[in-house]
């Protein structure tokens, strides 16, 4: 008596063969894609903090001031689908309490604008697509490169105009979110010019000169996501000062701040956006596993299927016999 495959056994056997092939293509191309700087950003972080700031109105410096810190960051997803980089647009405003109620960055204490392009899998910055400032280099400057390493990195620092180093000081958590630290500092350097009236760097026969700007920091504080590379705490001690053209001393505090840090709800904002993103990483790792196993079962049951037969098929019947029923 022969026997024939049911439809049900091609069908295991079908699905096993395509789930099988189909793992290895989860590994080596829709895994990379998940690990891809995202272009489609609209991003918020705010800082606060306390500390002096010089009232240009006032021609003083104020102490004891509430400052505040707002980055904006936009995706320029045009530009990133066309160049296949990601293209990000970056506003920063700092204000002060007078500054702070206007609500318009053009009237803030300091607005800066900048235009970030790195390469979506290294984080590497990219020379193109009108890159601001052109000479931007280091590891990291709005996110770490994902799979953080428990080492030191190179930090790029917009106000500085350079890279700063950045030690590993072990993990921590945000917000109940496990993160690693790095922390650095930036001694005294020379940051551009100002003109600025003579009086004020104590130059009064000078009528207008080009007083020096001079920047440090007392502390660059960040805690990363292992994984995505996301930020999830940031801090900044920054101070500003104006120096008489090749002078040795501090004349004019322009802004000086201990501590200023992101703020509770954007601290929350950055580990959700962390948690999603952990999220879809591991069902991205996790699939092809899963595809694998269950391809293995299905073939492996459509396979006993098909060798065993579902229905068996009667002889033909014989000269002048009746058909077997």
């Amino acid at each position: 008596m022969r026997r024939t495959a049911s439809p049900l056994a091609l069908i295991l056997l079908g699905l096993g063969v395509f789930l099988i092939v189909l793992a290895p293509m989860l590994v080596w191309y829709v895994e990379p894609q998940a690990k891809r700087t995202p272009i489609d950003v609209n991003i918020t972080s705010v800082f606060k903090g306390k500390g002096k700031y010089f009232d240009q109105q006032e021609l003083k410096t104020k102490s004891d001031q509430k400052l505040t810190v707002t980055r904006r960051v936009l995706g320029d997803v045009a530009a990133s689908e066309k160049t296949g980089h990601a293209v990000w647009d970056v506003s920063q405003t700092i204000d002060n309490p007078k500054t702070s109620k206007l609500d318009d960055p053009r009237k803030s204490f300091q607005w800066t604008t900048e235009r970030l392009v790195t390469d979506r899998e290294t984080n590497k910055p990219v020379d193109c697509c009108k890159l601001r400032p052109k000479d931007i280099s280091g590891e990291a400057y709005l996110k770490w490169p994902f799979d953080v390493e428990k080492r030191d990195y190179i930090w790029w620092d917009s106000t500085l105009g350079g890279t700063v180093p950045l030690r590993y000081k072990g993990e921590v958590k945000v917000k109940g979110h496990e993160g690693l630290r790095f922390s650095g500092t930036v001694g005294p350097t020379r940051a551009g010019t100002r003109q600025v009236p003579g009086v004020l760097v104590d130059r009064p026969r000078s009528g207008q000169v080009n007083a020096e700007e001079w920047y440090s920091n007392s502390g660059l504080d960040f805690v990363v996501d292992e994984a995505t590379g996301r930020i999830l705490y940031a801090a900044t001690g920054p101070k500003m000062v104006l120096r008489a053209p090749g002078g040795k001393t501090d004349k004019v505090t322009l802004l000086q701040s201990d501590k200023l840090a992101f703020t509770s709800r954007t601290q929350q904002e950055a580990v959700d956006l962390a948690k999603d993103d952990n999220g879809m990483l591991t069902l991205v790792g996790t699939a092809p596993v899963a595809t694998l196993s269950a391809g293995a079962l299905c073939a492996i049951a459509g396979a006993v299927l098909v060798i065993r037969g579902r229905r068996p098929t009667p002889p033909p019947a014989a000269p002048g016999q009746p058909a077997a029923v």
